[in-house]
């Protein structure tokens, strides 16, 4: 299957081949995965709750296509700089306010952490669940030594009951 959206986007505007993906069931997905994936919470404090402290954002590309905004991001452990995810971003910048906008761009802080701290009441939506085979760009970022199976989903995130994002979320080996 072709890499969903919006990770074929920034993996094609990167010059890179992306990862191998397929759709799998929830049920098929291993634990810790499973609990890190399977829900509608946020999932920048479903990693902190899980890694015990808050993570970072160390964006790995970012541009602009009309109103909206798309970035490569990995989340790290803020006390130890271990990968826990690496996201694919895409969001209409004309739904949020303009602090929260200037915060979004600025890349410094998690989309979860500043819509939560911007109050902006969101909602994420899984929309299918995927098994990842990295490519060897990932397995750097993750520090892999071979390519084993990873799983991530895509989300629609919405906000009043208007879709205003796409992300794919992509954990690395638990």
């Amino acid at each position: 299957m072709a890499a969903p959206y919006p990770l074929d986007v920034v993996y094609a505007q990167a010059g890179i081949a992306p990862p191998a993906t397929r759709e799998v069931r929830p049920a098929r997905i291993p634990t810790p995965y499973r609990g890190l994936l399977v829900h509608e919470d946020d999932m920048t404090l479903t990693l902190e709750a899980h890694y015990g402290g808050r993570v970072a954002l160390r964006p790995l590309s970012v541009f602009v296509r009309g109103h909206s905004y798309f970035r490569r991001v990995l989340l790290v452990q803020e006390y130890s700089g271990r990968p826990v995810e690496m996201g694919a971003i895409r969001v209409d910048l004309r739904a949020f306010p303009k602090k929260v906008r200037e915060a979004i761009v600025s890349g410094r802080v998690p989309l979860g952490r500043l819509l939560r701290d911007g109050g902006v009441d969101y909602r994420s939506r899984p929309r299918q669940f995927l098994a990842v085979t990295p490519n060897p760009e990932m397995m750097g970022a993750f520090w892999m030594r071979e390519p084993r199976t990873l799983y991530g989903r895509q989300t629609e995130v919405s906000h009043d009951g208007r879709k205003i994002g796409d992300i794919v979320e992509i954990l690395p080996l638990a």
